[in-house]
């Protein structure tokens, strides 16, 4: 059993669980509202494409790791985890925070969406 816990803490995080790293927002505060609509639209969309990368390589680690714990537990740790998808991801979201609040600030009138957690 320990062996089970120690293997599923190596697979992938599910995109929903990933936290945004700080990114600071002064980086941002050159744009025009225009700008930050552009570069928000930008981000949102390759995040949603790394998201779905993450819950793909989740869904590939359990499936791989249930069958190495049943079939031959050692190849269990060469389950692969998060790695730099997951780091990107963690930016992109952070950039996303960044860009919302300099919207907030110059008052742009940007409405940004949180992701749906499942």
């Amino acid at each position: 059993m320990l062996v089970l816990a120690v293997v599923l803490a190596g697979c992938a995080t599910k995109s929903e669980d990933v936290a945004p790293s700080y990114v600071s927002p002064y980086q941002f505060e050159a744009l025009t509202c225009s700008q930050v609509a552009e570069e928000s639209q930008r981000i949102a969309q390759r995040a949603n494409e790394l998201a779905g990368v993450q819950d793909s390589k989740r869904t590939k680690d359990t499936v791989a790791t249930t069958v190495a714990v049943v079939v031959f537990w050692p190849a269990a740790f060469l389950v692969s985890g998060d790695d730099r998808n997951t780091a990107e991801l963690a930016r992109l979201r952070g950039e996303m925070q960044a860009l919302e609040q300099v919207s907030i600030r110059k008052r742009c009138g940007i409405q940004f969406q949180r992701p749906t957690t499942g």
